[in-house]
């Protein structure tokens, strides 16, 4: 395992070998300046559902528990209002070979990557990624390169990623461990896929995206075994926005209109690359920190178009607080019988929430788990929140300050849900990817493509369009 801090080189023709490394022509789908085919993107899998099933299978990948937990449903119903406390259930990615979803988002790159002779993987991750692609190339007989943002400039590692690092190796993967900065996607990654040749396992692939379907799909499909008819809501911890994306077009896939949830643990707008703040974050994903920026400025990722495309996918967004989460890991585990870290619990803590306004006979999925072990558990990340000036308490989680204290629930009444204006969003997002760009105007087609972007119908769309003050020329009826 490397430690780097000096990433000043730089390949002089990036595009060139992101292309070889890719085996993707991304301009194929940019027909405009602003607007792009995601579908046709999507569609250079050229996979459907039931095959990706089938490989994911074959490296023992997918087909995961259902689990209704049923101590916990009885406890929301004991806090809820009469005929309140819908049935909670999860999906217990913890069984997959390295203990997460991130195997099922793994799964199809290295698959494409042996299927076309490249002679290994890259790949940029905080931890789950990587081993899931460690895994997966050990299983397909490639060689894997991980790079992991691990440090700050004192060289304090958050544990996650520390212990992923370390199962990243055990797998035959060669690590390669960054101070805080980011550099990571925009050098390290090109210099590293010039220097070996080998093929970018990004998590913004489309195949990365199709990977995760079949989570959603295998939920609908179980959920409907078991109770005979669909899931009213599914929570899904938010990040890079992969997660969402993936498991929203699965449900599609088989005709599940439930309810998308997006769940963030709060840490307001920390700035993810600021060292000073770097080792006062006790959780390494699933935190606004990735959740918010990934919402209006998708493109900032170490490939040219991001097949996860969040505002397309989210119905409501909500927060919780990192006590809460704390909260609802030793919930899980103590009325459960499952001890599971922090990502899953993020979407623990908001269903057990949300669970309690809906009624008694509705149903809600959080829709992953992940495994645990010496820097997944809570404990470990309450001790290093400790070591780096974070004050711990019990009370009102509602009184938590981002980067300077946790608190820890006193009683489950006291948990919340934080709801987030996704218009809020959308609006950046046009600042982003607009006005930002020094667009004064956009024509009808653009429309319909920012219509799909944000998530909202045409006449929303322009309505937002005429508060921005972007001009609309040529038809706006659709025609």
């Amino acid at each position: 395992m490397s430690k780097i801090t000096d990433r000043s080189k730089e390949p002089s023709r990036g595009g060139d070998v992101l292309m070889r490394a890719l085996g993707l022509d991304y301009d194929r789908y940019a027909p405009s300046r602003l607007s792009w085919d995601y579908e046709a993107l999507m569609r250079e899998v050229g996979l459907d559902i039931d095959r990706v099933a089938q490989i994911q299978r074959e490296v023992f990948v997918g087909g995961t528990p259902l689990a209704e937990l049923k101590n916990i449903t009885e406890l929301a119903r004991l806090i809820a209002g009469p005929g309140k406390g819908a049935r909670i259930f999860l999906k217990d990615e913890a069984s997959n070979p390295t203990g997460s979803f991130k195997d099922r988002r793994a799964s199809l790159p290295v698959y494409f990557a042996a299927e076309r002779d490249y002679p290994g993987v890259v790949a940029a991750t905080s931890g789950n990624y990587g081993a899931a692609v460690a895994s997966q190339a050990a299983r397909r007989g490639l060689k894997a390169i991980i790079i992991q943002e691990v440090y700050d400039s004192q060289m304090r590692g958050q544990p996650e990623s520390l212990e992923k690092g370390r199962a990243c190796e055990s797998y035959g993967a060669e690590v390669q461990q960054l101070t805080v900065g980011p550099e990571v996607f925009n050098t390290v990654i090109l210099q590293i896929l010039e220097e070996t040749g080998y093929f970018s396992a990004s998590l913004y692939l489309p195949h990365s995206i199709a990977g995760i379907e079949t989570l959603g799909s295998e939920i609908a499909t179980e959920i409907r075994g078991l109770c005979g008819r669909d899931p009213d809501v599914v929570l899904v911890t938010h990040a890079g926005g992969g997660n969402i994306t993936g498991t929203a077009r699965g449900l599609a896939r088989v005709g599940c209109a439930a309810e998308r949830v997006a769940v963030s643990v709060d840490l307001g707008e920390l700035n993810l690359h600021d060292d000073a703040l770097f080792s006062r974050k006790t959780f390494s994903t699933g935190h606004t920190g990735y959740g918010y920026p990934s919402l209006y400025n998708p493109e900032s990722v170490d490939v040219p178009l991001n097949a996860a495309r969040p505002l397309r996918y989210i119905d409501r967004y909500v927060t919780v607080s990192q006590g809460e989460v704390f909260f609802a890991t030793e919930m899980l585990a103590q009325l459960e019988g499952l001890s599971r870290g922090p990502a899953g619990n993020t979407s623990l803590a908001a269903a057990f929430c949300i669970a309690q306004e809906l009624d008694r006979d509705q149903i809600v999925v959080v829709q992953e788990t992940e495994g645990t072990g010496a820097g997944k558990l809570h404990t470990a990340q309450i001790t290093f929140a400790r070591e780096n000036g974070v004050r711990i308490a019990r009370g009102d989680p509602r009184q938590e300050v981002a980067g300077e204290s946790i608190v820890i629930p006193d009683h489950p009444r006291q948990m919340s849900v934080h709801e987030v204006d996704l218009d809020v969003f959308r609006r950046r997002y046009l600042q982003a990817q607009v006005t930002g760009k020094g667009m004064d105007g956009i024509d009808g087609l653009e429309v319909d493509y920012l219509a799909q972007e944000m998530g909202l119908d045409r006449e929303a769309t322009l309505r937002m369009l005429q508060d921005a003050g972007i001009a609309v020329s040529g038809r706006v009826d659709g025609g």
